[in-house]
């Protein structure tokens, strides 16, 4: 990552040290909290440098050296003028210049009002802020043995260990929770580049969940790296015998270059010195420690040995899918991201591929397979094309249709999301699955891994998910928002399932009591073997069952598959929109329509008046061909009709781009001879001129180009020549497509 040097601006000493903020109002002059403080004593102008940065209507337009660190005054200007007619939600004055970055949301404040309103501001990107109802959050997702820690990793006070606006924690050991404020003085301090968790040390990770959670992280080294010679002591070696008799007859600080008077230092701490002859050390001895260093390590000499060989990765261990980006605090005009359909938002995330491919190389249907191995590459980078190439001993099982690689891409990212649904990672019948706790595929990483791909394939243009259950989304991205999980959540036809149903089934006090007795051993296991003594307290009972079948029992599985689901950037979206993305995840009873078959392609018409005619009347005949389809009056579908034009039988999860569209294939026309027999049967018919254009349905057959998704419509003269020629086409191609296995 390059550094970034920027020059401070230092208000002038002269100025007005209590001049207030022309954004918020506000003198206080906090840098960690509020950004450096600038005043232009020449414009009687104050600012914060957050507030510039939150700010809706300003942009950086300058050079770094121009204005407020290139923000210009005529624009800050402008947007005093414009947040002076927008009222703060919190303290209800005029000057609110940050606004929640919802669309629908019309919430407007000033920054410090933000701050103790619960609003977060991400100071990355475009710098959005959320107002607390649309704002990030962070999940409780810990092994159920492990304790939470009760105090700030930071500052050692104590904090309630419940996640919130106010208190946060490192996304990578989830041992280390602190204050928001703590942590935001911390990053203030230790700058980008020594900016990382007090206790695992990860930086990469940690400073991109900071980021998320509204932690300003300057581009800068340290603040201790910044003062002159601050580490000058540390040019400085020890020079001092500190044996308890001290032989030397120039004094304990006397130290020759060679013999028994050479001073040698500790080799553990290097803050304790002796003479050879003080100590009773050999004339060729180099390698000593002292003797708190001996008693710290019982004199094992192995504890402080440097480790040979490489270490071995654990398994559960986080592998880096892509580096995190530079948080440059630089706010550039540019198109932000909004809510919308899942569709648009996966298609702003499929803006990060880059056309560099990857080789993936399937056996038979092992689509699975392919896709751990491909996850697991030391090399892989999730921003690359996928490259699909089938390979099978028997060539007749995969047609020649497989060898386009846009629908070899297609049918291996459906097999992907069809066998990860059927493997061993959930459980469940089809379309409801829950997360299933298997201990291999723990040991395996097999639910990162899982995750991962199905971010690939959403972001790469595969089918929706469709099968989670809603206890499985609701687990993973809380929505609905604090809905308790039910009985019916569960997956049925497991011991848990029927244990817990036969608790909530309980009619009578004693019948609860039995059937509490009967299955001790799992209650002890959730915690929830205590004595009742109404029958009332059977809803709770039941209800904390079921969130430990479903939430605490697979804490671990559900954190290691949330993890690989943030490739690109997927989880992160899902979760600030959750509703959008509800359907893709879920399963929806969604049914393939000649409605929204029609709507999906666009009609590119001739600009020449007289081909304009001859196409209208072919729109009419696609138009009614797509109905008869639907209702079965034709030999084909409209699957097979989708399958023809785009490789695909149902709609990707990030639809289609570039999107469908129709054009028009018009016959070779011909002039029909001036012969003296034709001129009297034209003339007999009343049919018209000799020469007229003549034209014939024959050989005119549909055409498509699945790479760009254009169909060519031929044009015919009757409805049943229309309907005859796309029905021989397509069933034809129908038959060299793969069948479902």
């Amino acid at each position: 990552m390059k550094k970034k040097a920027r020059r401070s601006l230092v208000a002038d000493s002269g100025g007005n040290q209590e001049q207030c903020c022309v954004l918020c109002r506000l003198s206080d002059d906090d840098p960690a909290m509020y950004g450096e403080k600038v005043t232009l004593k020449e414009h009687k102008l104050s600012v914060h440098y957050f507030c510039l940065l939150t700010s809706c209507g300003v942009y950086q337009r300058g050079e770094e050296g121009e204005g407020v660190f290139g923000f210009l005054v005529d624009d800050i200007k402008q947007e005093i003028r414009r947040s002076g007619r927008l009222t703060c939600c919190c303290c209800k004055k005029k000057g609110a210049c940050v606004g929640c970055n919802i669309r629908s949301c019309r919430k407007t404040i000033h920054f410090p009002c933000g701050r103790k309103q619960q609003f977060i501001s991400q100071f990355t990107g475009l710098f959005p802020s959320f107002c607390p109802d649309h704002s990030p959050t962070q999940s409780l997702c810990v092994a159920s043995d492990l304790s939470l820690p009760q105090t700030c990793s930071i500052c050692l006070d104590s904090i309630e260990p419940i996640l919130c606006y106010s208190i946060l924690k490192c996304p990578s050991c989830h041992t280390s929770w602190f204050h928001r404020d703590c942590v935001q003085r911390q990053a203030h301090s230790a700058g980008l580049f020594f900016f990382r968790c007090t206790l695992c040390n990860n930086k990469e990770s940690f400073q991109e969940e900071m980021l998320r959670m509204g932690i300003y992280i300057p581009e800068r080294d340290a603040s201790w790296e910044l003062e002159a010679n601050a580490y000058s002591e540390l040019l400085e070696v020890y020079q001092r015998c500190d044996a308890l008799t001290c032989l030397c007859n120039n004094g304990r600080t006397h130290c020759a270059k060679s013999g028994w008077f050479e001073l040698i230092r500790c080799r553990l701490c290097g803050s304790g010195g002796t003479h050879r002859k003080c100590s009773g050390l050999k004339l060729d001895t180099n390698n000593w420690a002292c003797s708190d260093c001996t008693q710290a390590i019982d004199g094992r000499a192995s504890l402080v040995a440097s480790p040979q060989g490489g270490q071995r990765r654990s398994l559960l261990s986080k592998r880096n899918i892509s580096p995190i980006h530079s948080p440059v605090s630089c706010k550039r005009p540019s198109v932000s991201v909004r809510s919308g359909s899942s569709e648009e938002l996966l298609q702003a995330l499929a803006s990060q591929l880059r056309p560099l491919s990857v080789q993936v190389e399937v056996s038979r249907d092992a689509a699975l397979s392919a896709g751990v191995e491909l996850v697991r590459r030391a090399d892989f980078d999730p921003t690359h094309t996928l490259s699909v190439r089938f390979k099978e001993k028997r060539q007749t099982s995969f047609p020649s249709s497989l060898q386009d690689s846009s629908m070899a891409k297609h049918y291996f990212l459906k097999l992907l999301v069809q066998q990860i649904q059927d493997s061993v990672v959930f459980e469940g019948p089809d379309g409801l699955k829950n997360l299933a706790f298997n201990s291999q595929a723990l040991r395996e990483d097999l639910y990162f891994d899982v995750g991962c791909l199905l971010a690939l394939a959403l972001v790469h243009g595969g089918p929706p998910v469709g099968f989670f259950s809603r206890a499985l989304y609701q687990s993973l991205f809380n929505y609905p928002p604090n809905q308790p999980l039910t009985v019916a959540y569960m997956t049925p036809d497991t011991p848990l399932t029927r244990q817990v149903n036969r608790i909530a089934k309980a009619k009578s006090l004693n019948e609860l009591k039995k059937v509490m007795a009967a299955n001790w051993q799992y209650l002890e296991l959730a915690g929830c073997n205590q004595p009742v003594s109404r029958l009332e307290e059977r809803e709770a009972l039941v209800e904390d069952l079921v969130s430990f079948t479903l939430i605490t029992r697979v804490q671990l599985p559900l954190q290691r598959f949330r993890e690989g689901l943030q490739t690109l950037g997927v989880f992160d979206q899902v979760q600030l929109f959750p509703s959008a993305f509800c359907s893709v995840f879920c399963k929806v009873d969604a049914r393939l329509t000649a409605r929204s078959l029609g709507q999906l392609f666009s009609v590119n018409h001739s600009q020449q008046e007289d081909r304009l005619n001859r196409e209208m009347p072919v729109v009419t005949f696609w138009r009614h061909f797509l109905l008869e389809c639907e209702v079965g009056r034709s030999s084909i579908a409209l699957q097979d009709l989708l399958r023809f034009v785009t490789g695909v039988d149902e709609f990707p999860a990030a639809g289609f781009l570039p999107s469908p569209s129709i054009s028009f294939l018009h016959p070779v026309i011909s002039s029909q001879p001036e012969a003296e027999q034709q001129e009297e049967e034209d003339e007999e018919e009343g049919a018209g001129r000799p020469g007229r254009e003549v034209w014939s349905d024959e050989g005119l057959f549909p055409q498509r180009d699945t790479a760009s998704r254009h169909l060519l419509l031929p044009i015919t003269s009757s409805y049943q020549a229309f309907k005859s020629s796309m029905e021989q086409v397509v069933s034809h191609h129908v038959h060299l497509l793969p069948t479902e296995r």
